[in-house]
């Protein structure tokens, strides 16, 4: 008699247990969104809608940190910068702007350069708008140097038969970016960056030789 007490007091509170949680996730949950816990996209859209366009869709990733100590696997599987699309879709932009008819774009492992031709009246506001096109689409840490001289778009084509393992890269991408500051450069980036998106930390270590100038 007391052991069927005790497994009917089991029972009871494994029921009040699933009750406390109904329909919940793997971490105590209830979706809001869902009240049944289903996500339409991994079940498909049983309801027959329409799937948007991929251009329309968000975009979303959920990632749970490696429950093992020191496990690195995940850091070492970060994406590498497509740097071929980010230069093709910089200059497909830039050709949007007003004014300019032709953009070379050279993306490197820190720097951006844009050599385009243009037949503006406003020198400044082309380059700042070619190069905020830049800036948005790089890394934070990344620089942007323009140029509206045409003669320079060979020098930048030039420059992709190089890689970053080259010795004389840094070099010969230098001289470009040289030649590229003696154009407008546009406004400056905001109130700690320059116009090339560059800090004063950045130029300091520059001129100590640790970046490209």
């Amino acid at each position: 008699m007391r052991k069927e007490l005790l497994a009917a007091g089991l029972c009871g509170l494994l029921l009040a247990g699933c009750q406390d949680n109904p329909k919940g996730d793997n971490y105590g949950g209830v979706s809001h969104l869902h009240p049944d816990n289903r996500r339409s996209e991994v079940y498909g859209d049983r309801e027959n809608k329409k799937r948007p366009d991929e251009s329309q869709r968000f975009g979303y990733y959920r990632h749970q940190k490696s429950p093992i100590m020191g496990d690195r696997s995940n850091a070492e599987k970060m994406a590498v910068l497509n740097r071929e699309k980010i230069a093709k879709d910089i200059s497909r932009v830039s050709t949007t702007l007003p004014n300019v008819n032709d953009a070379a774009v050279l993306v490197t492992d820190e720097e951006v350069l844009i050599a385009y031709d243009t037949d503006t009246n406003n020198r400044e506001l082309t380059a700042d708008q070619v190069k905020r096109t830049a800036l948005a689409r790089v890394p934070r840490f990344f620089h942007v140097y323009v140029s509206d001289n045409k003669n320079l778009m060979r020098d930048v084509e030039t420059l992709t038969s190089l890689t970053t393992q080259d010795e004389d890269a840094d070099e010969a991408i230098a001289a470009v970016i040289k030649e590229m500051k003696k154009s407008p450069q546009g406004a400056r980036v905001n109130a700690s960056e320059n116009e090339n998106g560059e800090t004063s930390d950045d130029i300091k270590r520059g001129m100590d030789g640790g970046m490209r100038r």
